[in-house]
């Protein structure tokens, strides 16, 4: 069974930084697209960034220069960090993974980041 877990979301001062981590379980992680998406309250989850397996990444115009996906295979973990944070970042942040066997989408359990002007 796949599983998600992050950590390291919090409070934080506009400008700041914070690094979310999610190690994934109960799959070969290494052949698996992985992404992070954020959800404002009364919108539909939105896509932050993407690495494929490949290591190609993609990012969100609005995050483009300050955040940076990356991935360790070696660790099963994906990471984001997050620089020069702004009030509108926040929002609860998901790590996601897109199976290699079957194209499922599974989620992590979200984590808050909040970022005070």
């Amino acid at each position: 069974q796949v599983q998600l877990v992050e950590s390291g979301g919090g409070l934080v001062q506009a400008g700041g930084s914070l690094r979310l981590s999610c190690a994934a379980s109960g799959t070969i992680f290494m052949w698996n697209d992985m992404g992070w998406y954020r959800h404002f309250p009364g919108k539909q989850r939105e896509l932050v960034a993407g690495i494929t397996s490949s290591r190609t990444t993609n990012y969100a115009n609005s995050v483009k220069g300050r955040f940076t996906i990356s991935r360790d295979n070696a660790k099963n973990t994906v990471y984001l960090q997050m620089n020069s944070l702004k009030p509108e970042d926040t929002a609860v942040y998901y790590c996601n993974l897109r199976s290699a066997i079957d194209d499922r989408m599974y989620w992590g359990q979200g984590t808050q980041v909040t970022v005070s002007s």
